[in-house]
């Protein structure tokens, strides 16, 4: 068993999550990939390490409390310990106003992206506790700070997620665990590319971000791996926006 520093991540399939995972590992880190998408994740995973040394796909619903234990209890087994976790996995839920938003999709989404993660750092506080600390990267969003129209499910989880984490940072700060959150805008990943394949409506995007464009998830990587890293070791219970200037309008 190597003795390099281990990173659980979740949604790691694509998007933010893979950028995260692939940044741990070129930065030396173990790293246990955590996603629904089988086939995706285990490519990853075997792309990365492919004798399984390094990097280990899990499938994980985060919703479902024994996956996030199970993913857990994978890093622990395979690699002795839980150094970090990255809480990214989400969904966008369907677009509709409030007063008519059907209540089944509002459910899913809560119990994604904001249950979901709960139900995360209740698996990963006890195994980061047994290692003498760690740090947890909650994954919000700009929407998380402000609201947006037709969104009221993805907009109330991803406020209550700065709560919560808020919350679960003076909670562990005493056993060592910082927890934080980042809040990126629009990021080049599939979960917009629907929307952003309507050339109008990219533009309109892009037009939201003064710096000009879309984020990259690499751009996110670096952020999540810094919060992770003890070069951040002074830092726990905030917000961190990675925006493109959206939130300073």
């Amino acid at each position: 068993m190597n003795h390099s520093p281990v990173a659980l991540v979740t949604g790691a399939s694509s998007g933010i999550g893979k950028a995260a995972a692939e940044a741990f590992f070129q930065n030396g880190w173990n790293v246990v990939i955590a996603d629904v998408n089988d086939a995706d994740g285990q490519a990853l995973a075997s792309a990365l390490s492919p004798d399984g040394s390094r990097a280990v796909f899990i499938h994980c619903d985060v919703s479902r409390a024994d996956h996030n234990h199970a993913a857990v209890t994978l890093a622990t087994s395979t690699f002795g310990r839980l150094d970090a976790a990255v809480n990214n996995a989400g969904i966008g839920g369907e677009l509709a106003q409030t007063a008519n938003y059907p209540i089944e999709s509002w459910n899913t989404v809560i119990a994604v992206n904001l249950t979901g993660v709960l139900l995360g750092m209740q698996a990963q506080i006890p195994a980061m506790r047994a290692s003498g600390g760690g740090s947890i990267v909650n994954i919000s969003s700009i929407l998380g700070q402000v609201g947006f129209q037709g969104a009221p499910a993805y907009v109330a989880a991803k406020h209550g997620l700065v709560g919560l984490t808020r919350a679960a940072a003076l909670d562990h700060a005493a056993e060592g665990i910082r927890v934080n959150v980042i809040g990126p805008a629009f990021i080049e990943t599939p979960m917009i590319s629907g929307v952003t394949a309507d050339p109008a409506m990219a533009a309109a995007i892009v037009a939201m971000h003064p710096i000009g464009r879309l984020g990259r998830p690499e751009e996110v990587a670096e952020l999540i791996l810094f919060l992770a890293s003890s070069k951040a070791s002074f830092m726990t219970g905030n917000y961190y926006a990675i925006d493109g200037g959206y939130l300073a309008r």
